[in-house]
């Protein structure tokens, strides 16, 4: 945008901030939410909000943070630091209307990327509110037309003379009425650096749109195109962003939210109808039984709070990803079906920047743990006691029958031990604020079993509701090795989840007989025996006592059973074998 054009659009802003102030409708997307006037030199923020660039300049400071900016000589290393050091200042500043920390760029709010959208805005503001235009030409008559290439207004005579010259004849000139009639203005992006040149080319390099001027002096060695070459390739990066990603999220934020919204009205509908339970009831009874009713409305009101200020920070959570993800997808859906190619390249990377942003750190709620409480677990008791009041023995209660996670119990040696292949279990108790085990079932469990080394090694897991308040969770590891368990109620942790399980290896038994050679152990002594029955060669028997005290060397051979002779294998031979597989050696 041309200085000339930026100076009318800050003037007309001024002028038609007292007509703002009355009545009058003003389009909402050209007026800035801080000044509450029409935007002059309008600055997209990294999370894609407009304002005005004054508005920014004027934004108290979040954060500031400085880093050793090094300026390296070209070809080569520096191995001292320069004068040419300097610490390199980040600015960070809270959105005025989404409440986000953003950075502003070194430059400052100058260096933020101008929105064009909005200065298009501003001046279909000003045609339709302000009447009559003069003409930018002559001055003189009243404005029909609007060049746009040049960006004037034009009257008639200097529109056909303007269309008579050789060197404008092929502009493109609409009437102003048409312009106000379809709401839209298709205006060229001209370059700050060199006034009246549109931004035409793109440097793949800088990342940039320039104009012929900056691709001939500044971009001369770097590789640039036309802009229409480009388009689909930026353009698609960003549909694919909101379509693919951020489309359906924005879906199930909306989703979720009204399910929050409907569970408030439901839980308010709820506490009504139990609070005019527990009033007729009371209304029965003398001055002890309505003090009573008082004390179990108090308990109601404590419990619809408590409630309610839950589902109040739900709803909070969800409406502010919802409004990040809504504002950045309406931004960028209206950049790709309003913008030009310049202006659309323009702001390209800020907007990739924050979808980017919001497609991988996002808030994205699923489905399962999204579990709003509509007060369906809150009744009240008139049966059962409640103690004394004033003396008399009252009845009545209300209960809330809500797992307190933090009170949650793990039963069984099945979570800290297990054994490859065999499998393991054990017990959740669900249990109330004041520990007592839940009489019902139904809550939403997840038990997860994952290998802390093998991501991809898990455990499947059984959980069974006994519909008293436990629940039966039973797995078969496959792999030995420590796993992390994670036991979850209503999508949060209980009380020391995750757990870590170590799982041993499964210990396989020799199916053979080991025989001690007798003649070895001892030495050469015939009168030693071995301890089982066998025999062996030369007539060597087992003695029955284990061996004790035998001198030789302990030495033994494997056999399949007791009644098999066994030859003795010499030491050498022993040596070479496993003895996990065949051979053993104990102490005599």
């Amino acid at each position: 945008m041309s200085q000339s054009e930026q100076k009318e659009t800050s003037e007309q802003g001024a002028q038609s901030s007292g007509r703002e102030q009355s009545d009058v409708l003003v389009n909402p997307r050209a007026v800035c939410k801080v000044c509450k006037r029409l935007y002059r030199d309008p600055k997209i923020l990294p999370c894609l909000h407009t304002f005005c660039s004054d508005c920014i300049a004027q934004l108290e400071p979040f954060s500031v943070s400085s880093r050793i900016q090094r300026d390296v000589p070209e070809g080569g290393k520096r191995d001292k630091p320069l004068e040419a050091d300097r610490p390199a200042v980040t600015i960070t500043v809270l959105c005025p209307d989404c409440d986000s920390e953003v950075d502003l760029p070194p430059s400052g709010h100058v260096g933020l990327s101008t929105d064009h959208l909005a200065l298009d805005e501003v001046f279909v503001e000003t045609l339709e509110t302000d009447g009559p235009l003069g003409c930018d030409l002559c001055g003189e008559g009243g404005a029909g037309s609007r060049c746009e290439v040049c960006s004037v207004n034009l009257c008639e005579f200097c529109c056909q003379a303007h269309r008579r010259q050789k060197r404008t004849a092929s502009h493109s000139i609409q009437a102003l009425e048409e312009l106000k009639a379809c709401g839209r203005l298709v205006r060229p992006v001209l370059c700050t650096l060199h006034p009246g040149q549109e931004l035409r080319l793109f440097c793949q390099p800088c990342d940039l749109p320039i104009c012929l001027e900056c691709a001939a002096t500044l971009h001369r060695d770097h590789r640039c195109c036309p802009t229409r070459d480009v388009i689909d390739r930026h353009g698609d990066r960003i549909r694919e962003l909101v379509n693919v990603h951020l489309r359906p999220r924005l879906e199930r934020l909306e989703e979720s939210l009204q399910k929050v919204e409907a569970s408030q009205e439901t839980l308010q509908a709820r506490v009504e109808a139990t609070a005019s339970e527990v009033r007729a009831f009371a209304r029965g009874y003398a001055s002890a039984v309505e003090a009573h009713c008082l004390s179990l409305l108090r308990r109601l009101e404590e419990l619809r709070v408590q409630r309610r200020n839950h589902l109040h920070l739900q709803g909070v959570q969800l409406q502010q990803a919802l409004l990040d993800i809504r504002g950045s997808v309406e931004f960028a859906e209206r950049l790709l079906s309003c913008g030009s190619d310049a202006e659309i390249l323009s702001a390209k990377g800020v907007t990739l920047r924050r979808l980017t942003s919001l497609a991988e750190r996002g808030y994205d709620p699923h489905p399962a743990t999204v579990a709003p409480d509509d007060g369906s677990s809150i009744s009240f008791m008139p049966r059962e006691p409640a103690g004394e009041v004033e003396g008399y023995p009252v009845v009545g209660v209300i209960n809330s029958k809500t797992v307190d996670v933090s009170r949650c119990t793990i039963e069984g040696e099945g979570l800290q031990e297990g054994t490859e292949g065999q499998l393991g279990h054990f017990t959740l108790v669900c249990r109330d604020s004041a520990g007592e085990q839940l009489a019902r079932g139904g809550e939403h469990v997840l038990v997860s079993v994952v290998h802390t080394e093998k991501k991809n090694c898990k455990v499947e897991t059984t959980v069974t509701d006994n519909s008293d308040g436990s629940y039966s969770v039973s797995y078969t590891p496959q792999q030995p090795g420590a796993y992390s368990v994670w036991v979850c109620v209503k999508a949060q942790h209980v009380k020391g989840s995750p757990f870590v399980l170590n799982v041993k290896r499964k210990f396989r038994r020799h199916r053979g007989t080991f025989h001690c050679c007798s003649f070895c152990s001892s030495g050469g002594a015939k009168e030693a025996r071995c301890g089982c029955p066998g025999t062996m060669p030369g007539g060597f028997k087992g003695c029955g006592h284990g061996h004790k005290g035998h001198p030789g060397k302990p030495h033994w051979s494997c056999c399949g059973s007791t009644t098999e002779q066994s030859e003795c294998l010499p030491q050498s031979v022993l040596a070479a074998v496993s003895p996990r597989s065949h051979l053993r050696t104990v102490e005599l």
